[in-house]
């Protein structure tokens, strides 16, 4: 029971680490919480026994880091067969799928995507995420993807509303960029 209850205290630990992660516009700053969260929800994963989204979490934080210094589609493709084959080894139940199919579209949100379309792609990849935490029974999990559900869609809902007011909401990420 113990060991229960080390992995529920490192999944909220995970959600404090993450709860604001979606607010930030920067994306720098964006994917550095991102990973950090992914690394931490990985552990409570394989404390909870679930290899497959434990997997998958650590390999989101490792993919997440490198998508910040390149975006080149094989570095991309490596990252999705990883996923697949990593996770799909130590399926035990079809639910299981759910955090394979979340991470390779995020995966491809993060090295395809900009701005607004790589928060729409991180929303589906998070209702996946989410569903699959709560059949877990991870009670962190199943809080920050949930939280993530939410703060993502309402920022995707305030960012496309300043885009129709003609505000550029990731216009720093932008200037950032070409002064690389």
């Amino acid at each position: 029971m113990t060991a229960y209850w080390l992995a529920q205290g490192v999944g909220v630990l995970a959600f404090l680490i993450g709860i604001t992660t979606f607010i930030n516009r920067d994306e720098r700053r964006f994917k550095m919480q991102l990973a950090l969260y992914s690394a931490t929800i990985g552990g409570h994963f394989f404390l909870m026994g679930a290899i497959p989204a434990g997997m998958s979490a650590e390999l989101n934080a490792l993919r997440t880091l490198i998508s910040m210094r390149t975006r080149n589609l094989w570095v991309m493709v490596i990252f999705i067969f990883l996923t697949l084959t990593l996770g799909l080894v130590k399926l035990h139940h079809p639910i299981e799928l759910l955090p394979i199919i979340g991470t390779v579209a995020s995966t491809w949100a993060l090295f395809r995507c900009k701005g607004l379309t790589t928060r729409c792609v991180m929303w589906c990849s998070t209702a996946c995420w989410v569903t699959h935490n709560f059949w877990l029974g991870s009670i962190g999990g199943t809080l920050i993807e949930g939280s993530f559900l939410v703060m993502n869609g309402v920022n995707i809902i305030r960012f496309w509303r300043m885009q129709k007011r003609g505000i550029d909401p990731f216009k720093i990420e932008k200037e950032v960029a070409e002064k690389r």
